[in-house]
C-alpha cells in the first residue's frame, strides 16, 4: 500500500498544478501511461492497488485524461495477445488508444476488411476492436464527435467501410479487458463520490442558518453520515474489483449507485448554489450520469453477476 500511497500523492499534486496537461506531458512526468505495463516493455509493472489509486484521483477531480480507455483497456487487449509493439507505444505516451468490446456496435469482419458502425466509443488515437472472434486494429473512414452531457468524457461514432485492418490475435480476453475497465471506473466512481462527500461536508460546516451552522441539524447530520457508508463501500468494492468477474460485477453496480446518490446528495446539501454553473456540483452529476451508462446500467451488473452465482456462468 506504500507505493500506492506515494502514487497517489504524486498524481493528486500532478493534477493540482497541471489540470490541463495533456496525455503525453501525464505520461512522461509521471509515467502513467505504463502503469500496468510489465518492465519488459518498458513499463512499471504495476497491480490493481495502484490502479484503484491512480483512477480514484482521477476521478476525484473529473480529470479528462484517457487513462480508462488507453492505460488499462488497451494496454490489456495489447498484452493479451502479445502485441509488444502497441504495448511499448502506449506505455511510453506515444499514443491514446480506444477499445471497442463485443457488441459495442454492428461489425463484420470479412478476411482483413472491417465493415460497420460503433455508435458509442471512447476516445483514443489508436482503435482496437473485437470483431470476428479476434482482436484488430483499423482506422476509422469516419469519426464524429458527440455533444456530450459530461464533457469531461468525450464520445464519438466511428465508421467503417470495407477497412483494411491489422489483426493481432485471438480475442478470447475481452471479458479481462472489460473486467479491468469496470474495475477501474468503479475507482474512478469512487474517488468522484468522495469529493462530493468532501464539498459536502465543506458546505455544512460554512453554511448558516438561524445562526447555526447546517451541518449541526440532523436532518444533514444523518444525510452525511449515509453517505459516509456509501463512499467507503464503493471504495472497498473498488478495490477488490480487479480481482475476478464477480468482483468486477459487485463495484459495477455498487460504485455506480454510490456515485450518483453521492453527487445528488452533495447537491441537495448546497441548496441553489449546487445547481449553478458557478459551483462544480452539477458537474459531478453529469459524470456519475454518463458513468452509469459506460459499461452498462447498474442492473445489467447485477444480471451477470447472478449467471456467476446462480447459473454458473
Amino acid at each position: 500500500m506504500a507505493l500506492a500511497d506515494d502514487l497517489r500523492a504524486v498524481v493528486r499534486d500532478y493534477l493540482a498544478d497541471r489540470p490541463g496537461a495533456s496525455w503525453q506531458a501525464f505520461a512522461r512526468d509521471v509515467g502513467i501511461a505504463g502503469l500496468l505495463v510489465p518492465e519488459k516493455y518498458g513499463g512499471a509493472g504495476c497491480g490493481p492497488v495502484e490502479l484503484a489509486a491512480v483512477a480514484e484521483e482521477l476521478g476525484r477531480v473529473l480529470s479528462p485524461q484517457p487513462f480508462l480507455q488507453t492505460a488499462v483497456m488497451a494496454v490489456e487487449a495489447a498484452l493479451a495477445c502479445g502485441a509488444g509493439e502497441v504495448v511499448e507505444a502506449l506505455a511510453g505516451g506515444a499514443t491514446t488508444a480506444a477499445v471497442v468490446l463485443p457488441g459495442d456496435g454492428d461489425l463484420s469482419l470479412e478476411g482483413d476488411r472491417l465493415t460497420g458502425v460503433v455508435p458509442y466509443a471512447l476516445e483514443g488515437e489508436l482503435v482496437l476492436l473485437y470483431a470476428g472472434g479476434v482482436l484488430v486494429e483499423a482506422v476509422p473512414e469516419e469519426r464524429v464527435a458527440y455533444r456530450t452531457m459530461d464533457e469531461s468524457r468525450p464520445l464519438w461514432r466511428l465508421d467503417f467501410r470495407d477497412t483494411p485492418v491489422r489483426r493481432f490475435g485471438d480475442g478470447s480476453a475481452w471479458e479481462r479487458v472489460r473486467d479491468l475497465g469496470i474495475a477501474a471506473l468503479a475507482a474512478e466512481q469512487a474517488g468522484g463520490a468522495r469529493r462530493c462527500l468532501e464539498m459536502a461536508v465543506e458546505h455544512a460546516k460554512l453554511r448558516h442558518q438561524f445562526g447555526r451552522p447546517i451541518g449541526s441539524f440532523q436532518a444533514i447530520k444523518h444525510k452525511l453520515a449515509d453517505l459516509l457508508l456509501l463512499v467507503e463501500s464503493a471504495r472497498s468494492a473498488a478495490l477488490a474489483a480487479a480481482g475476478d468477474p464477480v468482483s468486477a460485477a459487485v463495484a459495477g453496480s455498487y460504485c455506480t449507485e454510490a456515485y450518483l446518490a453521492a453527487a445528488g446528495e452533495n447537491i441537495q446539501v448546497h441548496g441553489g448554489i449546487g445547481i449553478t454553473w458557478e459551483h462544480p456540483a452539477h458537474r459531478y452529476l453529469k459524470r456519475a450520469t454518463s458513468d452509469a451508462q459506460l459499461f452498462g446500467p447498474p442492473q445489467s451488473h447485477r444480471a451477470r453477476l447472478a449467471a456467476h452465482v446462480l447459473g454458473g456462468g
